[in-house]
């Protein structure tokens, strides 16, 4: 199962639609929760709209947050994506062996409890990706420590699962002028990792949330944030330049 949860203020002002960038991950298998820090008055209304059209083309889940529950929101909404996620390949299987018209909520009681067990089970066992992708414009500053908190809890609770949990970490936008996303830490199983990565951002610029959306579902695919970003596989960069170009709206 493969995530992305970004947390963020909403208001993306740069590059792609994060909502067209989100519905294309979905596309890739890839769904796309998201964390909203938002803020009072015009610019916190339009920030929640855009969170919310982000996660429901990205086949996820938004939560507007305060600060002070930013690290509860972020371990509810994994979990209940896994289970979602789940829950969703179950009944593509049963309709595929029972008919179109059959679902989880179809069954008699008594295998739907079966069915339901399953799922929790599949929900704490399934090997599980998942990509926090952090927004670090300059809107976002007077949050950073909270979200720092947050990443913390959310690792100790991937860590609590039975099943494989690995996370990657990116932050948008870059140093670089036309870097949309950095990777700060590659996939890994060691959920500590992540946490060093705070003492190096620097809040500036803008939000290109849609761009970053995309170089991290490219990162899915192969591996490597091509050119803008730290390369992961620089022997095979050249193959896949211009990956993101069939995207590009």
């Amino acid at each position: 199962m493969k995530q992305i949860m970004l947390i963020t203020d909403g208001c993306s002002n740069v590059g792609e639609s994060p909502v067209i960038a989100a519905a294309l991950a979905r596309e890739d298998g890839i769904t796309v929760n998201v964390v909203g820090i938002v803020d009072y008055g015009t610019l916190g209304e339009l920030g929640s709209i855009e969170i919310g059209e982000i996660a429901k083309a990205g086949g996820g889940m938004s939560q507007l947050s305060g600060t002070e529950k930013l690290a509860q929101t972020m371990q509810m909404l994994t979990r209940k994506t896994v289970v979602q996620t789940v829950h969703q390949a179950v009944n593509r299987e049963l309709r595929q062996i029972l008919g179109d018209q059959q679902s989880i909520e179809d069954l008699p009681p008594d295998k739907r409890s079966q069915v339901v067990e399953v799922i929790d089970e599949m929900s704490e066992t399934s090997p599980l990706q998942v990509a926090l992708l952090i927004d670090v414009s300059a809107s976002m500053k007077p949050k950073l420590a909270a979200v720092e908190d947050a990443v913390r809890d959310m690792m100790l609770s991937l860590g609590a699962r039975k099943g494989d949990s690995k996370l990657a970490v990116f932050h948008f936008p870059g140093h670089r002028s036309g870097e949309d996303a950095v990777l700060d830490v590659d996939w890994t199983g060691d959920l500590g990792t992540a946490r060093s990565i705070f003492q190096r951002l620097v809040m500036r610029g803008a939000t290109p949330t849609g761009p970053a959306i995309l170089k991290v579902m490219e990162f899915f695919r192969y591996g490597t944030l091509n050119r803008n970003g730290h390369e992961v596989w620089p022997e095979e960069s050249h193959e896949r330049e211009g990956v993101l170009g069939d995207y590009v709206v």
